[in-house]
C-alpha cells in the first residue's frame, strides 16, 4: 500500500500501479513534489515489478586509451592538448599491455571511452578491437561513444553507420552510452558545441541498435539544465526505445565541478544534493517504463548514496571499474573502483538481492549470502 502526502501523486499513482505511461507533465509533477517518501515508493514500486530484488553489476575494467582532445566541453577536466605533460596516448601494444597489467579471472566487461583524438588514423580503432579480443578472449568490449563514433566518421571519411558496422566485425561487444550530455540545444550550445548533436547521438544509436549493438544511455545533470530539459532528454530517450528496445540501461551522471571551465565560469563548487540525486533516479524509473534498469552510477554519487538509490528505482550499480579517470579528474571524490566483495556488501546491506552480469545483461552468479562474495 503506497501512502501519498501529495494529492497530485495520486492520479499518477493510480497509472503506475495500472503500469500506464506517465505524460510529461506528470513527469514534471515529479520533479516539484515534496512528497519525496512517496515518489520513492512509487519508483521502487516499478522497479520491484521490473527486476524483483535483484541489483546488477559487472566485473569491469574502465580504460581511457588516451586523455586528448580537441572538442572542448565547458564540463570536463578530463581532455588534455597533444603537448601537455599529463596527455597520455596509447598505441595498440600500449591498449594491450594497460589490460594485461589489470587484467584477473573473472574480468567480464572492458568499458573505454577517451579523447577525440586528431591525428590517430581510423585503422587504430578496429585494430585495437580485434587485438584485444585476441589477446583476452571472453572479455567483452564496450567501447565508443556516439560523440566518438561521429568523430571516426569524420576521420575515416565513412558513414557512422559503416564505422559501427566494422567495429562490429572486429568485435565490438557494446557501446557505452556517454556524450549524450543534455539533448536540448541551448544547453548543448553552451556544454558541448563542437560534440555530437542530439539528433545524431540519437540516430547512431538507432544504427547501433539496428546492427544488434546494444547500448547504453546518460544524462549530465545538476548543471545549466532546466528540469524541463532533463525530462525532455528522457522523452526522446523513451521514444527511440519505443522503436529499437536497443538499451540496456538509462544512467543519470552528476556533475563534478572541480577544476572545468563551466564550473569556473558559473562559479559552481557544490556537487549535486543527495536528494537531487535520489529524486533524479526515481523519476527515471518512473518515466522510462520501456528501460528495463535505472542505474545508480557510484562513481558521481558515491557508494553510500547509491545503496540508499536501491529503494529509488535503481537495479543496478554499474560495476568494479578498477581504475576511473574521467568523472575523477573534475572532482569525484569516490574510490577509482570497488572489489566484487565490496559490490556485493553494498547490494546486500541495501537489503537487495546482488547479481554479477555481464555487457550483454547475461546473469552470472547470484550472491544469495554475503560471505559468498569471497568465493
Amino acid at each position: 500500500m503506497i501512502r501519498l502526502s501529495d494529492p497530485a501523486l495520486e492520479p499518477i499513482a493510480q497509472k503506475v500501479e495500472a503500469g500506464e505511461r506517465l505524460s510529461f507533465a506528470e513527469g514534471m509533477t515529479l520533479y516539484h513534489t515534496l512528497d519525496l517518501n512517496g515518489l520513492s515508493q512509487l519508483a521502487n514500486l516499478v522497479r520491484e515489478r521490473k527486476n524483483g530484488d535483484k541489483t546488477y553489476f559487472v566485473h569491469s575494467m574502465r580504460l581511457e586509451f588516451t586523455n586528448i582532445c580537441y572538442v572542448g566541453c565547458t564540463f570536463c577536466a578530463f581532455a588534455a592538448h597533444k603537448n601537455e605533460a599529463r596527455a597520455w596516448d596509447y598505441d595498440v601494444d600500449g591498449v594491450v599491455a594497460k589490460v594485461r597489467e589489470k587484467y584477473e579471472p573473472g574480468l567480464q566487461e572492458l568499458h573505454m571511452s577517451s579523447g577525440h583524438h586528431p591525428t590517430r588514423p581510423w585503422s587504430y580503432y578496429p585494430e585495437m578491437v580485434r587485438a584485444l579480443n585476441a589477446n583476452f578472449p571472453g572479455l567483452q568490449v564496450k567501447a565508443f561513444t556516439a560523440a566518438e563514433i561521429e568523430h571516426l566518421s569524420h576521420l575515416s571519411g565513412k558513414s557512422t553507420l559503416e564505422v559501427l558496422t566494422e567495429l562490429k566485425a572486429a568485435g565490438l561487444a557494446a557501446m557505452p552510452g556517454g556524450g549524450a550530455e543534455i539533448f536540448a540545444d541551448r544547453v548543448r550550445l553552451q556544454i558541448a558545441k563542437r560534440k555530437v548533436s542530439a539528433d545524431k547521438w540519437l540516430e547512431i544509436h538507432k544504427q547501433a541498435h539496428g546492427l544488434g549493438i546494444r547500448t547504453n544511455a546518460t544524462m549530465l545533470y545538476g548543471h545549466i539544465e532546466t528540469l524541463e530539459e532533463r525530462l525532455d532528454h528522457m522523452d526522446r530517450l523513451r521514444n527511440l526505445q519505443d522503436e529499437t528496445g536497443g538499451f540496456h540501461s538509462f544512467i543519470p551522471l552528476a556533475f563534478q565541478p572541480d577544476a572545468n571551465a563551466l564550473a569556473f565560469n558559473l562559479g559552481k563548487t557544490e556537487f549535486t544534493t543527495g536528494i537531487d540525486d535520489l529524486r533524479n533516479l526515481a523519476v527515471s524509473r518512473l518515466y522510462l517504463d520501456n528501460f528495463q534498469h535505472i542505474k545508480g552510477y557510484w562513481v558521481m554519487i558515491g557508494s553510500d548514496l547509491t545503496q540508499v538509490s536501491l529503494d529509488w528505482g535503481v537495479s543496478d550499480v554499474d560495476g568494479t571499474i578498477l581504475e576511473e579517470h574521467i568523472a575523477h579528474a573534475a572532482g569525484a571524490t569516490s574510490p577509482l573502483g570497488l572489489t566484487t566483495q565490496k559490490m556485493v556488501e553494498m547490494i546486500s546491506r541495501g537489503g537487495r538481492i546482488a547479481v554479477e552480469r555481464n555487457a550483454y545483461y547475461d546473469e552470472l552468479k547470484i550472491y544469495d549470502q554475503l560471505e559468498q562474495a569471497a568465493d
